[in-house]
């Protein structure tokens, strides 16, 4: 991984929001290297930062959030000194693009499904509206529209939510961006439908060669489409590494909860395993580690010192004193032992979820 192209690289990120007359720190000096070419997982609960430290990727934070701290560094830019809209022209949308969870907040409801692909081209690209038009079509082809210049001129209520989908894609990848992220992509859609749109992002970053960011709460998504993934928790990356590290091989306590929670591992007749307890409240300072008032593998040091990361390999990195080579061993929780035997045993059983192609 060390020998691959670095396309964009954040440093000690750090994000406030003011709320009323209180500030909440939402990320907390967070730093990634993304790989030219590479699919990300970021995964953790509900609030734990996902999409806003992605947000400062494309400029996209709220009103009332700022980038307090670090940089992100893309094309020999740091991200984080943009500020207008007219800043952020031929990098937002057009290298950097985003897919949001549910396709009708992001569709126009009244306007035609191919103005809103060529109004994308025309503005980043700056070509004629017969040359936007033709590319809409062929995009639309590409992200598999049966019959697609008939159906240029249809509205968004006309489609399926799958097919909306497919045109958030289409709109996301009319520029060619060199990094698409994806924020819970098939979230609204039913099971199947998912599928479908999982696979379509594999093939068409297959075709035209982007970085891919998942945002995801899903690990099945994960298994199946990451190359390496980020472990997110209380506005901070507790764990890094390849997908088959953090699935096989993890050490962080809350990648345990996260992995022991799998539905498939469930047994017939036991309760499923749920992490107990509540994320932290990033109003507060946070001493120690955020993880520490739930995890019952917790050291004293846990609730006095932010651990630092600990390397496992050249690929994955751990946030955890249990890595410390003075902490006592512990032992991985029993549920994700020979974790790969027993999702093996899922797939051959007819399950959706697997790791690997």
């Amino acid at each position: 991984m060390s020998e691959r192209k670095i396309i964009l690289s954040a440093k000690d990120i750090e994000v406030k929001f003011r709320v009323r007359e209180n500030y909440l720190t939402a990320i907390r000096n967070v730093s990634l290297d993304l790989y030219d070419g590479e699919t990300f997982a970021i995964v953790g609960e509900s609030g734990s930062g996902k999409s806003v430290f992605t947000k400062t990727f494309t400029g996209m934070l709220e009103s009332n959030g700022m980038i307090s701290n670090g940089s992100v560094m893309f094309e020999g830019k740091d991200l984080t000194k943009l500020k207008t809209d007219k800043d952020w022209e031929g990098i937002r949308g057009a290298k950097i693009a985003t897919i949001f969870q549910d396709p009708m907040t992001s569709l126009n409801p009244i306007r035609t499904i191919g103005s809103q692909i060529t109004e994308v081209i025309e503005k980043h690209q700056k070509v004629s509206k017969e040359e936007a038009k033709k590319q809409a079509i062929d995009i639309m082809s590409r992200v598999g529209i049966v019959d697609a210049a008939n159906r240029f001129d249809e509205y968004p209520f006309q489609y399926s939510g799958g097919m909306r989908q497919r045109i958030v894609i289409a709109i996301a990848l009319s520029c060619h961006p060199q990094i698409l992220i994806c924020d819970e992509p098939t979230t609204a859609l039913d099971v199947t439908i998912q599928a479908q749109i999982i696979d379509l992002i594999k093939d068409l970053q297959k075709e035209l060669k982007f970085t891919t960011v998942y945002i995801t709460h899903d690990l099945g998504v994960v298994a199946n489409v990451a190359d390496r993934v980020g472990v997110m928790y209380g506005g901070q990356i507790v764990e890094y590494g390849l997908s088959e590290e953090i699935f096989f091989e993890s050490a962080h306590p809350y990648t345990w909860a996260l992995l022991s929670s799998l539905p498939q591992l469930g047994v017939k007749g036991q309760d499923l395993y749920y992490i107990a307890g509540t994320p932290p409240s990033l109003y507060n300072r946070i001493n120690g580690d955020a993880f520490a008032p739930r995890n019952k593998y917790a050291l004293k040091i846990d609730f006095e010192q932010e651990p630092p990361f600990f390397k496992i390999s050249d690929t994955h990195y751990a946030k955890t004193w249990l890595l410390d080579p003075r902490a006592p061993k512990v032992e991985r929780p029993e549920v994700i032992k020979d974790l790969h035997k027993k999702i093996s045993q899922m797939t051959e059983k007819g399950g959706a979820y697997y790791v690997g192609d």
